[in-house]
C-alpha cells in the first residue's frame, strides 16, 4: 500500500501573531561578509577533518570514524526529521514508538529537551529576522563588526540568553499529550545514554577503557561537536550566504555546503518558503537525506499523511 501524501501550503503554527517587520530591521549583507562567515564557520570543521587525517592510526582509525559519522547520522535524524519536521511542523505522521525513538536520538544530539526546541523554532518562523527572531544575524545594524556580532548571536550567542517568559505558549498543542511531556522530560537520560552507547561501542570493538574512552571522544563528544555547528549554521550561514529562489519577507537562504551536511536543513529558504513541507531539498540535486528517511519510513508503513508543496507553488517561486 502506498503511503498518502498530501500537496499543501504551509499552515499556521499555535504562535502569537508576528508585528509586521519595519525596513530597518533588514540590513543586506555584502558577498565578501557572506563568504568570510562561510570560511569562519566551515574552517574549524575542515580542521577537524585535517586533525583526523594526521590522527589516522593514532587513536583515530576506521572504528573510531564509523563510531563518529554513525552516531551523527542517527542522532541528527533526530533533530531533522524528529524534533524539526515531525514535532515542530507536523510534515507528516507515525506512530508513537517511532516517535519515541525520534526523541530519543534528537535528544543525544545534546540540542536541548523537545519541547524547548519545539519551541524557539516556531518563535524563530513566526518572526523570522525580526527583533523577536530568537536568533537573527540581522539584528546589529550594518558594518562588519555588526554583521560578525549578528554571526556570533546567530550561531552560539543565543543560547545564553534567557528565552521569553510566553515560550511555552508555542508548544501548547504537544503539552497537551502527556507523554510528550514526559519523553521531553527524560532528556538528561537521553543524553546521557549518547554518551555511552559509543564508550559501550568502543569498549566491545576497540577493547578495553581505551576503546571506551576513545569511542565516547569520537562517538560522542566530538560528534556533539560537530552536530552542533552544523545545526547552528542554519541559523547563521543560512541566513547570509546562499540562494534565494522563494522570496519571502525574510534573509533565509539555500546553502547547499550546509543542504549536504545538515542532511537537507540546509536547503533553508526552501523551507521558509513551505515550512510544513517533509521535503525541504524540492529539486533534484538539492540532497534531502532526511526526506529520503522519512520516504523510507513510509514504505516501511511507518508513516504516512506526507506534507509537500504543490506544483504550481513551487512554479511561483
Amino acid at each position: 500500500m502506498s503511503p498518502k501524501i498530501q500537496a499543501s501550503l504551509p499552515i499556521k503554527i499555535n504562535a502569537p501573531r508576528q508585528k509586521p517587520k519595519t525596513e530597518e530591521s533588514m540590513v543586506p549583507v555584502s558577498f565578501g561578509v557572506r563568504l568570510v562567515t562561510l570560511l569562519a564557520v566551515t574552517l574549524p570543521l575542515a580542521g577537524l577533518v585535517l586533525a583526523g587525517c594526521l590522527l589516522w592510526g593514532y587513536g583515530f582509525n576506521w572504528v573510531e570514524l564509523g563510531l563518529l559519522g554513525g552516531m551523527y547520522f542517527f542522532t541528527a535524524l533526530g533533530v531533522t526529521v524528529g524534533y524539526h519536521r515531525l514535532f515542530t511542523h507536523r510534515s507528516f505522521e507515525t506512530n508513537r514508538a517511532v516517535q519515541v525513538v525520534l526523541v530519543a536520538l534528537g535528544s543525544m544530539a545534546f540540542q536541548g529537551p523537545l519541547l524547548t526546541w519545539v519551541a524557539v523554532h516556531r518563535r524563530h518562523h513566526q518572526h523570522s529576522d525580526s527583533d523577536r527572531d530568537p536568533h537573527s544575524p540581522h539584528a546589529y545594524g550594518s558594518g562588519a563588526w555588526a554583521i560578525f556580532k549578528g554571526f556570533w548571536h546567530a550561531h552560539i550567542g543565543w543560547l545564553f540568553r534567557a528565552n521569553p517568559a510566553n515560550l511555552e505558549s508555542y508548544v501548547k498543542d504537544l503539552r497537551r499529550r502527556p507523554w510528550i511531556r514526559r519523553a521531553s522530560e527524560l532528556f538528561p537520560f537521553w543524553a546521557a545514554l549518547g554518551l555511552l552507547i559509543p564508550a559501550v561501542l568502543g569498549w566491545l570493538l576497540i577493547g578495553g577503557w581505551y576503546g571506551a574512552l576513545l569511542g565516547f571522544l569520537w562517538g560522542g563528544v566530538i560528534r556533539i561537536f560537530v552536530g552542533h555547528h552544523l545545526t547552528w549554521s542554519v541559523n547563521s550561514v543560512c541566513h547570509l550566504w546562499g540562494m534565494q529562489p522563494f522570496k519571502g519577507h525574510d534573509e533565509s537562504r539555500n546553502n547547499f555546503v550546509f543542504g549536504v551536511l545538515g542532511l537537507g536543513e540546509g536547503f533553508h529558504n526552501n523551507h521558509h518558503a513551505f515550512p510544513t513541507s517533509a521535503r525541504h531539498g524540492l529539486f533534484w540535486w538539492q540532497l534531502d537525506i532526511s526526506y529520503l528517511v522519512i520516504r523510507g519510513l513510509a514504505l516501511l508503513g511507518l508513516a504516512w499523511n506526507i506534507r509537500l508543496p504543490r506544483q504550481a507553488a513551487l512554479a511561483s517561486g
